[in-house]
């Protein structure tokens, strides 16, 4: 028992100075927050006993060295009077302060003294700058005809109204960058196969609002809306429409086994019943070879679409990206008959004999059952190709 309570106090003792250990490393390597971090969980709840008195000093000398480079850092970047180094400024102030209110709660500390600043001041007057800033530079893009620049003036508007909440008119300007940032694609179907496409098939296809594919900078329409210039058309062509003819195959399987059938007394040598211990005759069962030719019918039928899908961009009247898309589908049934004894029969063969034959589909539903297969591998192109290249 002894040496289990002394190797417990050995593990603690080592865990301890490991805390320590890595610690002052980081102090060492510069990297105060880790430092400050490590430092506050080890005093979190017992701060007054001696032992955490490593982390207290530590503490304090990570929270001098990073605020001091913090705003050594400041200092260089207010020289350079550049306006974009504001957000810079920004992000380090409101460091300074979350550094300082991460402290705070642990205070009073033995031995040590903290000497808190207060950045509030700073930080607002940073923030007005910066907003200001942003919202110069984002307004001109009102200027340009590139949907790219729009989307990144997007940005700023949101990072003003993330710092500074509906700062001038800048939700107004975002709706406005949105509107003009957006790509509006017209889906269209054409058919140059021999074949009839189904209508509920081709609803179906440009029914995008299944496809969960329309994000905040990109519209499908399947239809045009007036006063709307699309900026890019999504073709999807079907070049051909191949179906099989209807054919049923034929199979024929011979099963033999030893079934039993019924029983039989048990004779001796001398061709007597063989009675038991009670006086009752023998039984023992009685088996036979048995045969049975079984027939197995397969109806198939099958159809492949071949198509294409084609992105055009509406402003160059340009080809930008064309892809192939193929689809099958296949219609399979089986039914069996038999003759013979079917009581050699696995139980998958009995069941076929319980079905028959039906009615081969129609090549207009042949047509239509590919049509979950065709929206997901025309959803997987669309999603894996982005239609505008940043």
């Amino acid at each position: 028992m002894n040496r289990n309570i002394l190797w417990v106090f050995i593990g603690f003792f080592m865990c301890a100075c490991s805390g320590v250990k890595n610690t002052q490393q980081a102090i060492n390597k510069g990297n105060y927050e880790k430092a400050i971090n490590l430092s506050i969980k080890n005093l979190i709840g017992d701060k007054l006993k001696e032992k955490k008195q490593p982390y207290i000093v530590m503490l304090h000398d990570a929270f001098v060295k990073a605020t001091s480079r913090d705003l050594s850092r400041i200092n260089f970047l207010k020289k350079d009077n550049n306006s974009e180094n504001l957000e810079e400024i920004f992000t380090i102030y409101k460091g300074l302060k979350r550094r300082q209110e991460k402290i705070r709660p642990l205070l009073p500390l033995k031995n040590v003294d903290f000497k808190f600043s207060n950045y509030d001041r700073d930080i607002i007057k940073t923030k007005n700058n910066l907003s200001e800033h942003l919202y110069i530079n984002a307004k001109s893009v009102f200027q340009s005809r590139n949907k790219q620049d729009y989307r990144e003036a997007y940005k700023d508007f949101k990072y003003i109204d993330k710092i500074n909440p509906n700062y001038k008119d800048i939700r107004n300007l975002m709706r406005k960058c949105h509107e003009i940032g957006t790509d509006f694609v017209f889906v269209s179907i054409e058919n140059k196969t021999d074949k009839v496409i189904p209508v509920r098939l081709e609803e179906d296809l440009l029914n995008f609002e299944s496809y969960h594919l329309n994000d905040f900078w990109t519209v499908y329409h399947n239809k045009k809306q007036p006063n709307l210039d699309y900026d890019f058309t999504l073709s999807l062509l079907f070049r051909d429409i191949i179906i099989s003819p209807e054919q049923v195959y034929e199979k024929e399987f011979v099963k033999e086994r030893q079934i039993k059938d019924g029983f039989e007394y048990l004779l001796d040598s001398n061709g007597n019943v063989v009675k038991d211990e009670s006086g009752n005759s023998i039984k023992v069962d009685k088996f036979v070879k048995a045969q049975c030719n079984f027939y197995r019918f397969t109806q198939s039928k099958s159809v492949q679409i071949i198509g294409q899908v084609s992105y055009l961009d509406n402003l160059s009247n340009q080809l930008l990206e064309s892809f192939p898309l193929q689809s099958e589908f296949i219609f399979e049934h089986s039914y069996a008959t038999h003759r013979g004894d079917k009581r050699v029969l696995e139980k998958s063969f009995i069941d076929l004999l319980a079905l028959r034959a039906v009615s081969f589909p129609s090549n207009e539903q042949m047509i239509y059952d590919t049509g979950k297969d065709l929206k997901e591998k025309l959803k997987a192109i669309i999603s894996q190709n982005n239609i505008r290249r940043n």
